[in-house]
């Protein structure tokens, strides 16, 4: 990517990042406020993945977790409660607000030049 581009960046565990890679998760629950950007770059071990923020919503878990979504964040799940159990292993004690950004399935390419 260009530098100064500004780009969200984030660590993702195999397997939602293969959930990403494959189209199942389409909704990226992550702590904390907003970071913009337009590409969300997720990193799994040496794999990388670019893929466009369509939309994004911040608030509690419970806000962000329903149950007309739940399962385009966390595809193993249920119902909502499991899928609200999920993202608190991954963020223990956690308490504050959340950020759902909504992901357009398929690969992001860009050219490697910066213009």
């Amino acid at each position: 990517m260009c530098v100064g581009a500004n780009v969200p960046l984030f660590r993702t565990k195999k397997e939602p990042f293969e959930w990403l890679k494959t189209g199942k998760k389409t909704i990226d629950v992550r702590k904390g406020i907003l970071v913009q950007g337009q590409i969300a770059v997720y990193l799994s071990g040496r794999k990388v993945l670019r893929l466009k923020i369509v939309s994004c919503e911040t608030g509690g878990l419970r806000e962000i977790v329903r149950s007309d979504n739940y399962k385009m964040i966390i595809p193993s799940a249920t119902t909502v409660d499991e899928a609200i159990s999920y993202i608190k292993i991954l963020y223990p004690k956690y308490e504050g607000l959340f950020t759902a950004y909504r992901i357009e399935p398929g690969i992001y390419e860009k050219s490697r030049r910066c213009n």
